[in-house]
């Protein structure tokens, strides 16, 4: 019998594009495990200094002009498909992805970045690339990057997504609204008072998590853990610093001399058990991250989000009822006083979470990938 062949496209600006793409492939390996599988990163399409530019450049705007970024997102939100700048785009890479594609004869290809997304789907148009493309929208919006009549199969987060999609005109048969795919882990059950144990925690206080993606970058990070240590109404905080080796230093003195218990840890690998354990998370508010909480049934702080797409899945968040945006110092601190005062307002929005997303949102995502397959061989 035949092998599945996949082929997966995500991207490294931004560590959402890369979460989803690994999500599904463990969501193949599942459901397929035989299947052959190949992930790249669109970025080692591009020559090693466009790259390396594009990243530092996001970088610097993310972190340090942020409204810069916003302006940037909101003023090519609604740029047509066809026009001159996206038909630019959309020529980027594309000989060496057909080069690629035609030598790894794919069944399917799975894009979770919108540039390569595009590029194929352009190819699919103009009848050249005779592969499926499924396209897998990050965010819980539509940016008109995302949007090609061509693509097969779009994967969304919710209706709203989805309703987007057509109002560009986009056929609902193409979507899917599946929920953003998630690690499986984040569905399992998890024994709670063992890994608070392990993280030297107790089971009898309110444990709030504080997350600011994988470069650290939540902004005021160290004085966020200081009102958590020095909280009056006892709580315990875990912060993971991510790969700010500079916060992480930082926070030494801050946890010795803490009134309440706080747990410092760099980069992680078990995200999913770390918010089985939470009861509320204050972190950015990407996609995958909104996702995950969601999954895990977990009430949301955003703090400051970055104006864009983050920005608009805050919105999403809060309109669900799952959590709440703080967009000043002083606003988050009356909101971590606010819910350590009254638990049940935490409780009301674990269960606005729960609610909020379908379930198994990489299993039903995959689930669509293969009966997409399954049609076109039966064709």
């Amino acid at each position: 019998m035949k092998k599945l062949k996949v082929l997966v496209f995500s991207a490294s600006f931004g560590n959402g594009h890369l979460r989803a793409a690994e999500a599904v492939i463990e969501g193949i390996r599942i459901q397929e495990p035989s299947a052959i599988i190949m992930h790249l990163d669109f970025g080692d399409f591009l020559s090693k200094p466009i790259n390396t530019m594009i990243k530092n450049i996001y970088g610097e705007i993310i972190n340090h002009i942020p409204k810069l970024w916003g302006r940037f997102y909101y003023k090519t939100s609604m740029v047509q498909p066809r026009s001159l700048s996206q038909r630019f785009l959309n020529k980027l890479g594309r000989k060496e992805f057909l080069r690629y594609i035609n030598v790894f004869k794919p069944d399917f290809i799975i894009c979770t970045y919108p540039t390569v997304s595009s590029v194929l789907a352009q190819l699919r148009y103009e009848k050249v690339l005779k592969v499926p493309v499924v396209t897998i929208i990050t965010d819980y919006t539509v940016h008109s990057h995302w949007v090609h009549p061509s693509v097969d199969r779009y994967i969304v987060a919710c209706t709203e997504v989805k309703d987007s999609l057509i109002a560009w005109g986009i056929e609902g048969s193409r979507i899917h609204v599946t929920g953003i795919p998630v690690s499986p882990k984040f569905e399992d059950q998890t024994d709670r008072g063992y890994i608070l144990s392990k993280l030297g925690l107790k089971s009898n206080l309110p444990t709030f998590l504080v997350m600011g993606g994988s470069y650290g970058v939540l902004k005021s990070a160290n004085r966020i853990c200081k009102k958590l240590a020095n909280s009056k109404v006892p709580v315990q905080a875990i912060i993971v610093c991510g790969k700010n080796e500079k916060l992480y230093q930082s926070l030494k003195e801050l946890i010795v001399q803490a009134r309440n218990p706080i747990v410092r840890l760099e980069y992680v690998h078990n995200v999913e058990e770390l918010m089985s354990v939470s009861d509320l998370i204050i972190t950015k508010a990407g996609g995958l991250t909104v996702s995950e909480a969601l999954t895990k049934h977990l009430p949301l702080v955003i703090y400051k989000p970055i104006p864009g797409q983050e920005e608009e899945n805050a919105h999403y968040v809060q309109k669900i009822g799952a959590g709440i945006v703080a967009h000043t110092e002083a606003e988050l601190g009356q909101l971590i006083n606010h819910f350590l005062m009254n638990p049940g307002e935490v409780e009301k929005m674990r269960e606005k979470a729960a609610v909020a997303l379908p379930g198994h949102s990489t299993e039903r995502a995959v689930e669509e990938m293969l009966q997409l397959v399954n049609k076109r061989m039966l064709a």
